[in-house]
């Protein structure tokens, strides 16, 4: 069995659908198709969550019209009719979806947000679906939120393995080839919607390679695969063919984007090769990552963070940053739910580099309670594996560095965000 994940880009429209069909097509032997929303539409189901629990009931149902718009467009052009039991199986979704905000929201953001923003990935496989159908390809439509069960944390859900299990060996055993099924979301024991946080379709992938004991999991993206650096801001980028799965976590937790950061454990703890193929050319290999050690042959490997803010503490009365001061801290961002990228500690201070996000506000607000807290944005944070004292001399080249962090096949530096010029 083989696993097959398309984010949003590769199903943005009708084009996009019929190109990913074109490459399941091709394919022999039983899939797992992935499927993200297409293109923006987590955003705008982002856009109808505020309206929703706001109770803004025009604007609500304003995103939600163009929302059953922009599929059932789609759908047209793939079926070449309006109406088909794709549209009546979109149009079931949407008189869901309305059902909802009809109501009045809980106090409960996380969990409105969930059981909304879970539309778009079950409305874009039911058209993968159908369309797939309509080109002779027989398949079997799952709703992943009936097999992948998690804990009840709304918007970062933990999966239960054990239960999950069951469900996920069951479902994927029925007498069918290709399976169609969508990322990013599951379901507690309640059957209440949950989802695994934002990207976390590739996850999805990865957790259903695990638990069916796949031969590979193949994430296809709008790039030829793993490069050493994005080479629309760093134009020596090379290819990189194979790549370790220690490598490739150690890229994740940098920052590279290319993979989810929780996606290769559940990979590497069963030796399941990872794929990064492109679907704009499928016929190229793109990169595995696998158990090899190719630690030696890379080149450097650059993940440039953008967006950064760095915030410096120290205690309210010039005592030392004791384990106590670094468990209250490690507490309150916890608590934000902001993800440290960088740390650094001396005897009375210490600092932090984080991505400037909407959570920053009330987190430094807090921290200034009971720390002096100092901070700086609009930087960037630049890490650098692999290097060379002659690399990091020409990256560091007249700009301003904050902070620094030097290991024996790491380098780090917060810089004040200036353009690059190669």
């Amino acid at each position: 069995m083989n696993i097959y994940k398309f984010g949003g880009a590769s199903v943005k429209d009708a084009d996009g659908v019929r190109n990913v069909a074109d490459i399941i097509g091709r394919h022999t032997g039983k899939l797992v198709v992935v499927v993200s929303a297409m293109g923006k539409t987590t955003n705008a189901l982002e856009v109808l969550v505020d309206n929703f629990f706001s109770e803004n009931h025009d604007g609500g149902k304003e995103a939600l019209g163009r929302l059953a718009d922009s599929h059932l467009r789609e759908a047209d052009r793939l079926m070449g009719c309006t109406d088909s039991p794709c549209h009546d199986a979109l149009r079931s979704l949407i008189d869901k979806l309305s059902y909802i905000i009809a109501d009045k929201p809980s106090l409960n953001y996380d969990y409105e947000y969930d059981r909304i923003i879970c539309y778009g990935e079950l409305l874009s496989s039911v058209i993968l679906s159908h369309y797939l159908e309509k080109t002779g390809v027989a398949n079997r439509w799952v709703d992943i939120r009936n097999v992948l069960k998690t804990d009840d944390t709304y918007r970062d859900a933990r999966i239960d393995w054990t239960l999950s299990e069951t469900f996920v060996t069951k479902a994927f055993s029925e007498p069918c080839d290709v399976f169609v099924t969508q990322g990013f979301i599951g379901s507690n024991i309640n059957n209440l919607t949950t989802t695994l946080g934002r990207e976390g379709s590739d996850y999805t992938a990865a957790i259903l390679g695990h638990l069916l004991n796949a031969d590979d999991v193949t994430v296809w993206k709008d790039v030829p695969g793993v490069m050493s650096a994005d080479p629309r801001w760093y134009p020596a980028a090379q290819f990189l063919p194979n790549l370790s799965y220690w490598e490739a976590i150690e890229m994740t937790y940098y920052g590279a984007n290319v993979i989810h950061p929780k996606t290769l454990k559940p990979l590497q703890n069963k030796n399941i090769p990872l794929r990064v193929r492109s679907f704009v050319k499928p016929d190229e290999p793109g990169t595995v990552i696998s158990a090899v050690d190719n630690s030696q042959s890379l080149p450097p490997m650059l993940i440039l963070r953008r967006n950064q803010i760095f915030i410096s503490m120290s205690p309210l009365d010039l005592s030392f940053i004791m384990e106590d001061n670094l468990s209250h801290i490690f507490s309150v961002f916890s608590k934000h739910r902001v993800k440290i990228n960088l740390l650094q500690n001396s005897a009375l201070n210490f600092s932090v580099c984080i991505d400037n996000s909407p959570k920053v506000p009330a987190l430094i607000e807090e921290l200034k309670r009971t720390y002096n807290t100092r901070y700086n944005d609009e930087l960037e944070l630049l890490n650098v594996r692999h290097y060379s004292n002659e690399l990091l001399d020409m990256l560091t080249a007249g700009k301003t560095v904050l902070d620094s962090q030097i290991t024996r096949k790491t380098a780090r530096f917060v810089l004040k965000a200036t353009p690059w010029n190669f």
